[in-house]
């Protein structure tokens, strides 16, 4: 039986789903953010997760396969290695964070902001204008 079993689907055939979060996996990988709608960041989540638990305690070269199994970019795979799964090896889940950044103008959809939790690279607008306004000096 399958009682509130549930999955994400993004709308699309299961192959396409597919697709769609192998490509977001990589270029969050590569960029260590990206932009894209909630149900996608949600989708994709537990996808790196999973991703990550996988490669932590086996052998550089099993780990690789692994990845190139599912990343698309050979750089990305070669920046998990060498980068990222040193920073997130004592870290169980939870490497990723969601920012809400409001409505897409043309259908309405949520847009959010997925990053790593220790990443720097994109910051919401309101944090860097919050930043700038408090590092002025005041005119006295």
């Amino acid at each position: 039986m399958r009682h509130r079993v549930h999955r994400r689907r993004l709308g699309q055939k299961p192959d396409h789903t597919r697709l769609i979060v192998r490509n977001l996996a990589t270029s969050l990988i590569l960029y260590e953010a990206v932009e894209t709608t909630r149900n996608s960041a949600r989708v994709l989540q537990p996808f790196i997760d999973q991703l990550f638990k996988s490669i932590r305690d086996v052998k550089p070269q099993v780990a690789v396969r692994r990845l190139n199994r599912v990343l698309f970019d050979r750089q990305a795979s070669r920046k998990v290695m060498e980068v990222l799964r040193d920073r997130f090896r004592e870290r169980p889940s939870g490497l990723t964070r969601i920012v809400p950044l409001g409505s897409r103008r043309g259908d309405g959809a949520k847009v959010v902001r997925l990053s790593f939790v220790d990443s720097h690279t994109l910051r919401s607008p309101a944090a860097s204008s919050k930043s700038s306004t408090s590092a002025k000096p005041s005119k006295a």
